[in-house]
């Protein structure tokens, strides 16, 4: 996924209020940025690290940047909530992921009862509902998720577990943004029903995917699959 628009560079002063950010861009200009990641954001905040902005004109946008991505020990990590289900549209649509590259046709989100799926993929012989989640939180090699307590996470786990006992395909496509991990697990001490809930999920069928993503502020690629370690 190629960014539209040229990133502008800054550094971070504060995050607050869970969806704002305090940069200073390299101009000197202070601006307010909005912040998509509506989690603790633990391992990938650090004030007067380097950051990327994407700007914008929308004359209804309370602010007029985006906050992208961070770097954390070197690299960059990918913040904006967002991007993860735009690559996994385009990894399914292009055929990118191997575990999904069968299907002939890829649409964004897509009802399932109550619940709304990020991707819905099908071919003559197979139905199949993905969910999409952007991970950035690391502890040692691993990167883990979630990074706070998610109800809404929980929720989709049930109906993925609801999609395969119909017959049809259920996948958890979990985006790594950030390079600087080896291994993907649940973050047992922070979200410990969640945890639980992905072991029965993965026993019931719905099968876990996660893949890691080269960030950097021209575009973000997914690169490997990485080991689930429960």
């Amino acid at each position: 996924m190629k960014f539209e628009k040229a990133l502008v560079h800054g550094r971070l002063i504060k995050r607050y209020k869970r969806f704002l950010a305090d940069v200073e861009l390299d101009s000197g200009e202070i601006v307010v940025a909005h912040c998509t990641n509506s989690g603790s954001m633990k391992s990938c905040l650090e004030n007067g690290a380097e950051v990327y902005l994407t700007p914008n004109d929308d004359p209804k946008r309370k602010t007029r940047f985006t906050w992208e991505m961070i770097k954390i020990n070197g690299d960059w990590v990918g913040i904006n909530t967002g991007i993860p289900n735009k690559l996994a549209f385009e990894a399914v649509e292009n055929k990118l992921i191997p575990e999904l590259s069968s299907y002939t046709y890829v649409k964004r989100e897509v009802k399932f009862g109550d619940s709304r799926f990020d991707v819905y993929a099908q071919n003559a012989s197979e139905k199949c509902f993905i969910e999409v989640k952007n991970v950035t939180m690391k502890e040692g090699d691993f990167a883990l998720f979630p990074d706070a307590v998610t109800t809404r996470g929980q929720k989709h786990l049930k109906t993925l577990m609801t999609v395969k006992q119909q017959g049809l395909r259920a996948v958890m496509l979990y985006v790594v943004q950030r390079s600087d991990v080896s291994k993907f697990g649940p973050a047992t001490e922070i979200d410990p029903n969640y945890a639980t809930l992905l072991k029965i999920a993965r026993e019931a069928g719905v099968e876990i995917l996660p893949y890691q993503a080269t960030v950097t502020p021209y575009e973000i690629t997914l690169t490997k699959k990485l080991p689930f370690v429960l």
